[in-house]
């Protein structure tokens, strides 16, 4: 049963993503993106391999139902996927992998959160606007988008970080 709990809220989720994209474009400066904390918070009893694919093919619907250039979001997500086992192991230690367990603000605190949707939301932009301005750019332009985009896109994965976590809900 939590299993299928855990698919249902990835999925709506994805839908939500989905919505985010199609419907709230606040500025051509920032871009609203809770997959990578989708991705991050994926339980780690699942194999990298196994997210990989999963990275893949969520990257693939939200460019397919919402952003119109197919393959910019699965550019920028599936290295969020491969690094994922290694933010995981150097901020929460090794233990959470012991356990086969996902990690919440609840466990583990706030600041540590924190810091690993920081990574994953930076990896996961910059190499988004790398791929989307493709050089064409100004630089300004381009670190004004990463730095609002970021600081966005990590508020709204830190509001939404709790809904993936599946240990919490009794």
């Amino acid at each position: 049963m939590k299993q299928n709990g855990y698919l249902l809220t990835y999925i709506l989720l994805l839908i939500g993503q989905i919505l985010l994209c199609n419907y709230f474009h606040l500025t051509q400066y920032i871009m609203l993106s809770i997959l990578p904390m989708m991705i991050l918070c994926i339980p780690t009893r699942i194999s990298t391999t196994l997210t990989l694919f999963i990275a893949f093919g969520s990257g693939l619907a939200v460019d397919m139902l919402a952003e119109g250039v197919i393959g910019i979001n699965t550019v920028a997500l599936v290295p969020v996927a491969f690094a994922r086992t290694n933010i995981i192991r150097a901020i929460f230690g090794e233990e959470i992998f012991n356990r086969g367990d996902s990690f919440s603000i609840s466990r583990y605190g706030i600041a540590k959160v924190s810091f690993a949707l920081f990574l994953a939301q930076s990896l996961f932009l910059f190499i988004y606007i790398l791929a989307d301005g493709a050089g064409t750019r100004p630089f300004w332009f381009n670190a004004s988008r990463f730095g609002l985009s970021l600081l966005a896109g990590y508020l709204l994965s830190l509001f939404v970080v709790d809904f993936m976590n599946q240990d919490d809900r009794k």
